[in-house]
């Protein structure tokens, strides 16, 4: 009795045939006029309150103005008598140490948002209204309240300072101490909305990473430094982005604290501030538009400089 040991053979099998993907244009072309219904309004807010303007204010750098208006191509006239105005790089100096002041909240804001994020804390979200009130509130109000409390005969933060030995300065009428002043209040007002977006990141953290890391005997303080910090890395960039961006567009809070008609306003002048004197005061718009135009050129050359610095530091 034989038998068959002869192996039976499988077929491979033939995979389903797969409908493929409609053309990209025929999409387009099925979905019709829709989309652009849709993204015009959008794109048309752009285009005539962002691009037209940007536009607008570049043409008019290349040209001087009339007392009366009328405007006369003067090619770069106004841009070779800004870099040699002394104003400009006082203003730009001020809108730095601005900068670099308000700056110092973000990482104090980090340490706060990480208190606040603390697991069992009682009245946290009270907390954050707290710190968030500043952000929302009116400048002129806040302005208003500081300005008592700079004032250098009977001020609080005079009073304070006396009571330690220490005799302070008229902040809002002294060089130098006036835009520090303005800073110290631009630091206190942004931090509220810098611990609402670090809290929000705090908030995508794992737990179970602090688990592990104190089951390896991380301190506290290691933990913040080695877990909290690098995670947290994504939101304290978009922060230092909104932080400096608004740090350069300095003028409001300013005129607010220090006034129109300070005497020290010719040494504290932001960048800003600058481009409203000569604009509105001097009624001189084409120089005011270069001045425009190169606030315009360096914040996007910070930020861009800024996304280009992001991939060494900022862990995705």
């Amino acid at each position: 009795m034989s038998h068959d040991t002869t192996t039976p053979t499988r077929t491979p099998a033939v995979p389903a045939a797969t409908t493929p993907p409609a053309p990209r244009r025929r999409v387009l072309q099925r979905d019709g006029a829709w989309p652009w219904v849709f993204v015009s309004p959008l794109a048309a807010g752009i285009l005539v309150f962002f691009v037209w303007p940007v536009l607008q204010t570049a043409y008019y750098s290349f040209t001087s103005w009339g007392v009366f208006g009328g405007s006369t191509f003067t090619g770069l006239a106004n841009y070779a008598r800004l870099v040699v105005d002394p104003q400009l790089w006082t203003a730009l100096g001020n809108t730095l140490i601005y900068t670099g002041i308000v700056l110092l909240g973000v990482p104090l804001a980090v340490w706060l948002a990480s208190l606040l994020n603390t697991p069992g804390l009682r009245f946290a979200s009270f907390y954050r209204v707290l710190f968030f009130l500043p952000y929302v509130a009116m400048p002129t109000a806040i302005a208003m309240v500081w300005r008592i409390i700079f004032n250098g005969d009977f001020g609080v933060l005079n009073y304070l300072l006396g009571r330690v030995g220490i005799e302070g300065p008229y902040w809002i009428s002294t060089p130098g101490a006036a835009i520090v002043a303005v800073a110290v209040v631009g630091l206190w007002s942004s931090l509220g909305f810098a611990m609402i977006i670090l809290g929000a990141g705090l908030k995508a953290v794992p737990p179970e990473l602090y688990e592990a890391a104190e089951l390896d005997g991380a301190t506290p303080w290691r933990q913040f430094r080695s877990v909290t910090v690098p995670l947290l890395t994504p939101s304290i960039f978009f922060v230092l982005i909104i932080t400096i961006i608004s740090s350069f567009q300095l003028f409001d809070l300013q005129f607010a604290i220090l006034g129109s008609q300070n005497p020290v306003l010719p040494k504290s002048l932001s960048l800003v501030y600058f481009f409203y004197q000569q604009g509105f005061i001097a009624n001189d718009k084409g120089y005011a538009a270069a001045i425009a135009m190169f606030i315009f050129v360096l914040i996007g050359l910070v930020t861009l400089l800024q996304f280009r610095l992001q991939k060494k530091w900022v862990q995705s």
